[in-house]
């Protein structure tokens, strides 16, 4: 089979947009989480979210400033970081358009147009909807957008599978180039769903942390205290690339993608199957088809959401899965810094996971103070561990059981 290499990252982020500026400030264990600022939550038991600074003053070269302003937050947020990895990816990338395709995985898409649009309706009636409204609202539309400005004519896909889309976008683009349908793919996940709408549901449903008067701790993986999750956005995008057609333009091969493996739960809309289950398959699934046994992973950015039962069940998982290994292998949740950034998570740990092999250095997680004794993991703690990374691996799981694995190893060209 074609092996399948990472020639480009693009990020936007509560950390950061741009992906030196956002590593630097994850490796620094500094948090991306605050009070809102997209719209007055004062009447809200929820008041804080990871928001993605400014977008609108990285889309100069990006986007038709016509288009720009249409277009809804996820899709500027996608624009941004995809237009990093291109140009991280350099010259020659795109010279068959039709070899060259797109996913982007989104989760819920514009919920914020979804939500404005539809109290103009019933206030305002039809002539305030937007014409634009559908076209730039529907979640393939980061895809498209996309594909349009950089001319990727080949395969296209938009997975919607919650907080694994990200993943998901990943692992069908690595298996188009791994299979043949494709010689490049610009792939992640993108979601801006921080809006009152999205905040007070989330809410009702206690899936939120509500330490209001303290935003920054308030992401706390695999901590004792932990009370929830703390909702997030942003962007985060790799191009894939077939390692021979990456290595006849001289491209810098980043690292490789080497196993993806997805499962369902088939239990619950919102809950992980009980002991992790699903997320033990899909972690199996993914070191399979990189041909890896659990003791050769050097790291694990862990999906670890900050709420009770995925921290407890992915700590049990891979407990299972790794044995003996799951003491000595390192781990983290960049959601203490970063908030669920629901669709895009798994696009953002991508490239966090990408950067750990490059540089040899895994992020902390922050607020971890007190482990929780059902988490029994090795996490790296408060501050960033030096060390070389072979193979790694990024878990995204997300609502109606779907689990999602990414192994991803370094270059030994």
């Amino acid at each position: 089979m074609r092996r399948v290499a990472v020639t480009g990252l693009g990020i936007a982020a509560p950390v950061g947009t741009g992906v030196e500026v956002a590593w630097r400030n994850a490796l620094a264990g500094s948090s991306g989480i605050a009070a809102i600022s997209l719209f007055d939550a004062s009447d809200l038991n929820v008041r804080i979210a990871g928001e993605v600074s400014d977008p609108d003053s990285h889309l100069d070269g990006v986007i038709d400033a016509k288009e720009a302003r249409r277009v809804s937050r996820y899709i500027k947020l996608a624009m941004i970081a995809a237009h990093e990895a291109v140009t991280m990816a350099g010259r020659g990338l795109l010279a068959v358009p039709k070899r060259s395709g797109c996913a982007i995985g989104v989760g819920l898409g514009a919920l914020e147009d979804i939500e404005k649009n539809t109290i103009n309706l019933n206030k305002q009636g039809q002539k305030r909807v937007s014409p634009f409204f559908i076209p730039y609202t529907i979640p393939n539309m980061a895809t498209g957008v996309i594909a349009k400005y950089h001319g990727l004519q080949g395969v296209n896909l938009a997975p919607t599978a919650a907080c694994a889309s990200g993943n998901h976008g990943i692992g069908e683009a690595f298996r188009a180039i791994k299979y043949g349908y494709s010689d490049v793919m610009v792939c992640g996940g993108a979601e801006a769903a921080i809006s009152p709408l999205g905040i007070a549901s989330f809410a009702n449903m206690k899936a939120l942390s509500t330490r209001n008067d303290d935003p920054a701790a308030a992401s706390r993986p695999f901590d004792r205290a932990r009370d929830g999750f703390v909702t997030g956005e942003g962007a985060g995008v790799l191009v894939l690339e077939e390692l021979e057609h990456a290595q006849a333009r001289e491209a810098t091969i980043i690292a490789e993608v080497c196993g993806y493996g997805n499962s369902g739960d088939a239990w619950h809309i919102t809950a992980p199957r009980p002991h992790g289950e699903g997320m033990r398959d899909c972690m199996q699934l993914a070191l399979q088809e990189a041909g890896l046994d659990p003791h050769q992973i050097t790291y694990i950015n862990a999906h670890g959401t900050s709420t009770q039962l995925n921290d407890r069940y992915e700590s049990e998982a891979i407990g299972v899965l790794f044995g003996e290994h799951a003491s000595k292998v390192c781990i983290s949740s960049t959601k203490s810094m970063t908030g669920h950034c629901l669709g895009a998570a798994g696009g953002i740990e991508a490239v966090f996971t990408v950067l750990a092999i490059r540089d040899g250095i895994m992020p902390p997680t922050i607020n971890l103070d007190n482990q929780d004794e059902n988490c029994p993991l090795d996490c790296i703690l408060k501050h960033a561990e030096e060390r070389e990374v072979e193979h790694a691996l990024s878990n995204s799981f997300g609502f109606g059981g779907v689990n999602a694995a990414l192994v991803f190893s370094a270059w030994q060209g």
